[in-house]
């Protein structure tokens, strides 16, 4: 199988342009930070601290993380319920970035993630991707972006989705985020050695998919 690793900070379009590369290349998309997002959701929505590291870890028992595809888009499945909206939430994205720090997470996603690259051609997209969950992955990219360029085109995604947010919040949350990522002990984000650095901040959509898929051409 041929696998793409993407990975980058949050906010750095990982997961809109995967899902176009993917779809033009015949792959599956993988967005792995939709399962931890998923766990931080059920942390949330059941009244369960995500720095609470045994709480969240007995709460793995009862949670049932899974990926479905309609119309070759992916969906997330949280015990057979359809959270794809709802993980995209602000609030979400620290709950997964608490929960993804805690290795018993990690070690219960990780199968799920491999399965799928080992089955499939796919594109994962995440921040460990590279480094940890597919390091042998033919093409690996780390995608980023200024912190502010980052928080504009998650502000511009939230609304045009009908959600009330607030730009300033969104950096602020972004910049949080980056920090505990980029610091935790375990699995943290980083480029992987042989990674392809692509900064975004002044490149068009269009201009990033190119370039993606001119390096999969390459590798190919």
């Amino acid at each position: 199988m041929f696998n793409i690793a993407l990975d980058g900070p949050g906010g750095a379009g990982k997961s809109s342009i995967a899902k176009a590369v993917a779809k033009e290349l015949g792959f599956i998309y993988v967005d792995t930070g939709a399962l931890y997002r998923a766990i931080g959701l059920y942390s949330l929505r059941n009244a369960i601290d995500t720095k609470d590291i045994d709480g969240v870890i007995n709460s793995l028992k009862s949670i049932n993380v899974d990926f479905t595809y309609v119309d070759g888009e992916q969906k997330v499945l949280l015990n057979n319920d359809d959270v794809s909206t709802d993980i995209r939430l602000p609030e979400v994205s620290m709950a997964a970035s608490n929960v993804s720090a805690i290795p018993e997470v990690r070690s219960f996603l990780l199968d799920l993630q491999r399965k799928i690259a080992n089955e499939k051609d796919c594109l994962m997209d995440g921040r460990d991707i590279g480094t940890v969950i597919l390091p042998n992955a033919q093409l690996k990219i780390f995608l980023t972006a200024s912190a502010e360029v980052r928080a504009k085109r998650r502000f511009d995604e939230l609304t045009a989705k009908g959600q009330e947010v607030n730009y300033d919040e969104i950096l602020k949350d972004l910049n949080e985020r980056d920090y505990q990522d980029t610091h935790r002990e375990i699995a943290p984000l980083k480029q992987a050695d042989d990674a392809v650095l692509l900064d975004t901040s002044d490149m068009t959509f269009d201009e990033v998919k190119a370039k993606i898929l001119a390096l999969y051409e390459e590798r190919k």
